[in-house]
């Protein structure tokens, strides 16, 4: 087996295994060594942390870009995505780590991939077939060899080092007075570099970020059953869209905030990153039908906290329970509330604690699929929660999503067809259940 600094991570959304695993096949055909997951997500928090090992230590990061990931707003590969884009900043610009892949004519306008994705060229291998060309490039890329070559500017010096000397002796009245010249030269240098590395670290401390902005993180499961983390993790992302909906309020994104889920990042560090001025974070614990949420808003800037709050309530409650909580971050942070607050952020809910429990377990196991065989559990939660809550305009939104995913992975035009028709039924349901819903 290869050393585990040669292994390429492969990337990629579930509508384009297929094509991945011929790029896969083809390099491990040229004898490199290829980390392609194919356990569809079923690992849990040990296969979690297998994920982001695996990105921290690789030689090379291949995303696989294409129609697919430009349409998935949400998905496991774009959490890889953002782990590999964190890690460019502490490698040097001069070695390639990440090199994307498309398999289309998307562009990277409309690809919506991080900004190191585009600070270097992209290879279009047309529904993955591999050329040798870009095998024998990536062969390049993961050498021992290739990395122990002197940079551009060390072989040039090596040359002129290397070079015979034919020119007559200098006096050395010129040789003393070059030394003076390169003296200065060295000194001048030198405090060019202390200046500019002043202003380096005078820009970083002085962290402006925009005002009224927040990231919430992922609130962690105290119910002492891994099983409820999709509960936890469900109620994060619908307290976020409660944020989302206050005029005035600027909300990081679900996928950047749930990146910093497990890793112990200190609360600056994250904040800088996503470049907010506060951070809020929780638990979350159930106990059948009752649940006990614990918030609490930190001032990125100060590190103080801002506000915190313990909530005890029933599940059919938990909609007013994102309004009060989304009320007070707004309070906390200053925010003119605009309107009905309690109209935003139900639009589309439901008070059937049942429901609610089996849309989080449909919104689940969608946002986690990478293989066509999960979507039957999104399809069936989101079913469920219909059939319980036949108002439940976000479970018919949901389930039109999932519909959506199942119709591109059908054999057949005519299942194709049925497939986007059905979604097509749940989004008209949608909209006419809550048509003021973003």
């Amino acid at each position: 087996m290869t050393d585990a600094g040669r292994v390429v991570f492969l990337s990629y959304a579930s509508q384009d295994a297929e094509a991945a695993q011929k790029i896969c096949e083809a390099l491990r055909a040229a004898g490199v060594e290829v980390f392609l997951d194919q356990s569809a997500l079923r690992g849990g928090d040990a296969w979690d942390q297998k994920i982001r090992r695996e990105i921290q230590d690789c030689a090379l990061f291949i995303p696989v870009i294409s129609a697919h990931t430009a349409l998935r707003h949400e998905g496991y590969f774009r959490l890889e995505w953002d782990l590999a884009d964190q890690r460019t900043h502490m490698i040097a610009r001069s070695r390639a780590f990440v090199v994307p892949v498309c398999l289309d004519a998307t562009t990277e306008v409309a690809a919506d991939v991080p900004e190191s994705f585009k600070r270097v060229q992209w290879t279009r291998l047309a529904g993955g077939e591999t050329p040798p060309a870009f095998v024998e490039r990536i062969k390049r890329l993961v050498s021992p060899e290739l990395s122990q070559e002197p940079t551009g500017t060390a072989r040039a010096a090596a040359r002129i080092a290397a070079a015979p000397t034919t020119s007559k002796p200098v006096p050395a009245f010129w040789r003393s007075k070059a030394v003076l010249v390169a003296t200065i030269a060295v000194l001048v240098v030198a405090l060019g570099c202390l200046a500019v590395n002043q202003l380096v670290l005078s820009k970083r401390g002085a962290f402006n970020p925009p005002p009224h902005s927040i990231a919430v993180l992922p609130f962690a499961n105290m119910s002492g059953d891994k099983e409820q983390e999709y509960f936890s993790d469900g109620l994060t992302e619908e307290l976020l869209n409660s944020l989302a909906a206050i005029n005035g309020l600027q909300v990081a994104a679900r996928t950047s905030a749930f990146s910093f889920k497990g890793t112990n990042t200190d609360i600056g560090t994250i904040a800088h990153k996503l470049n907010v001025g506060a951070v809020l974070e929780g638990s979350v614990r159930r106990s059948a039908n009752t649940i006990r949420i614990t918030a609490q808003l930190i001032n990125a800037v100060t590190g103080f906290h801002l506000w915190s709050k313990t909530y005890d309530r029933d599940l059919g409650d938990v909609l007013k329970l994102q309004t009060e909580i989304a009320t007070a971050v707004a309070s906390a942070l200053k925010v003119t509330l605009l309107g009905d607050v309690a109209a935003k952020v139900e639009l589309g809910g439901t008070g059937n604690p049942a429901a609610f429990d089996a849309y989080l377990r449909g919104a689940r196991a969608y946002s986690s699929i990478r293989d066509s065989k999960d979507l039957p559990a999104a399809l069936a939660a989101y079913t469920e929660a219909i059939r319980l809550d036949p108002h439940y305009a976000l479970a018919f939104a949901g389930r039109s999503i999932a519909l959506s995913g199942a119709a591109g992975e059908a054999a057949t035009p005519a299942a194709v067809r049925e497939g986007f028709d059905k979604a097509q039924a749940d989004a008209r349901q949608a909209l006419s259940l809550a048509p003021d819903l973003a």
